[in-house]
């Protein structure tokens, strides 16, 4: 399908930080080929009027575990370690494949209302998570989370191997898979080996939380006399491109080393703020050039999965902790949702700005509401003022996937059902 966008302001993201006002998006099949004045010689299917809507690339969300939408107030107000270890882990361990697909069916909703049209996923039964992508239409990165456990080392990794092999580049293209090792305190030196080793063997990328916590860091030094960050890189980890969650509790040799080796750094400010896991020196790994992406983490410790409120969260947070009003402005929090994330998971080329030749990933949000006038500047309205409910129009692959907040591709209502019923069951359990 050919599709005009005509009319519309767009917010490209492609470095330039220039804003085009009234103005046409053509896209033909899957692609962006041509911005600017109406043209007569392309042939036209569809036409969308933005009039009173901003065009934004759709948005990345670099690290969630969507599955966990189940657990969303079931476990809150708790530490990390209490939340994981006595309420999440035990009731996960009932976790069945039927569960996972309904409440990351859920998730796609959710993140689809709100503009999110790519996602990196690390958690279980993650072919589930697969056979709704490919139901839903939207672009996401499939990484089964392995945590060491003594006689299934082999299992997780074949599993892996297995979930590479049925999956990596289908969707037309629209799904991927990396290797994604939970973290250095659940996994073995050893066993991160073994890890690297699978990611070389399938030559894909990384996805690890990585300092999220003072006690994990602590630890850390205690046992091994040196960071995190600095022990996977020992073991060769970063000669892999690396999604590396959370990244806390850092310091400058340790920003130094992801620097070095471009590793791609998510923020996760509500779930870091909700967890008390602390601030990340956003600000200064972006001055040291690093390319930092943005997520959500799962709706358990969030509790939602809507990217205007981290991209919020990201623009303000750091100027408080800094005592600095320009700490990562409004433009580089939408960096961070956009062609950051999309450089993250090796997608840039495709995807994280409005660019002809670029796919047709394209968000159109509705700027006619009182909370966003008077409109002096519609970058600082997109980070500080514009909600996940703004979002209009969602297209994927030049695929209309939600128009004017009607969901294409999926049954709302029934998911909803299936999910709840889901998610009881398994608390009973």
């Amino acid at each position: 399908m050919n599709l005009l966008i005509k009319n519309v302001t767009i917010v490209p993201m492609d470095g330039k930080e220039e804003v085009c006002k009234d103005t046409n998006i053509y896209v033909e099949e899957d692609k962006i080929i041509h911005i600017g004045e109406l043209r007569g010689d392309i042939k036209v299917d569809r036409i969308i009027n933005g009039k009173n809507k901003v065009a934004i690339p759709g948005l990345v969300n670099a690290h969630t575990h969507i599955g966990m939408s189940l657990f969303r107030n079931y476990a809150d107000d708790l530490p990390l370690h209490e939340w994981l270890t006595q309420k999440i882990w035990p009731a996960e361990a009932k976790l069945t494949a039927e569960d996972v697909y309904w409440g990351s069916l859920l998730s796609m909703v959710e993140m689809i209302q709100s503009g999110t049209t790519t996602f990196c996923d690390m958690y279980f039964f993650m072919d589930e998570v697969g056979r709704g992508l490919e139901e839903a239409g939207i672009r996401g990165v499939l990484t089964r989370g392995l945590i060491e456990e003594k006689g299934k080392e082999e299992e997780k990794l074949n599993d892996t191997r297995n979930l590479y092999k049925d999956w990596n580049g289908r969707g037309d293209g629209r799904i991927k898979v990396m290797v994604s090792p939970h973290a250095p305190y659940t996994c073995s030196a050893a066993y991160l080996e073994r890890i690297i080793d699978l990611a070389k063997e399938l030559n894909t990328g990384i996805h690890i939380h990585l300092s999220e916590t003072k006690k994990e860091v602590e630890d850390s030094f205690k046992e091994l006399h040196k960071s995190p960050i600095k022990h996977v890189y020992d073991l060769g980890l970063f000669k892999l491109p690396t999604v590396a969650a959370h990244c806390v509790h850092v310091d400058d040799d340790d920003i130094e080393i992801l620097k070095e080796n471009n590793v791609s750094p998510v923020n996760n400010p509500s779930s870091n703020l909700k967890l008390a896991s602390g601030f990340a020196p956003i600000d200064k790994m972006l001055k040291k050039g690093i390319n930092v992406a943005l997520g959500t983490d799962g709706s358990s410790s969030n509790n939602n999965l809507n990217m205007f409120e981290e991209i919020h969260l990201a623009s303000i947070v750091n100027k408080a902790v800094n005592m600095d009003a320009i700490s990562v402005p409004a433009i580089s929090a939408l960096e961070m949702a956009t062609i950051n994330g999309a450089k993250a998971l090796l997608w840039d080329k495709e995807i994280g700005s409005i660019e002809v030749g670029k796919k047709a990933d394209i968000v159109l949000m509705d700027m006619d509401k009182p909370h966003l006038y008077p409109l002096h500047n519609i970058v600082s309205s997109l980070a500080y003022s514009v909600q996940g409910s703004d979002v209009d129009t969602v297209i994927v692959d030049g695929n209309i996937i939600m128009e004017n907040r009607e969901i294409k591709t999926l049954d709302v209502e029934k998911i909803i059902y299936n999910a709840d019923k889901a998610s009881k069951n398994l608390i009973n359990r």
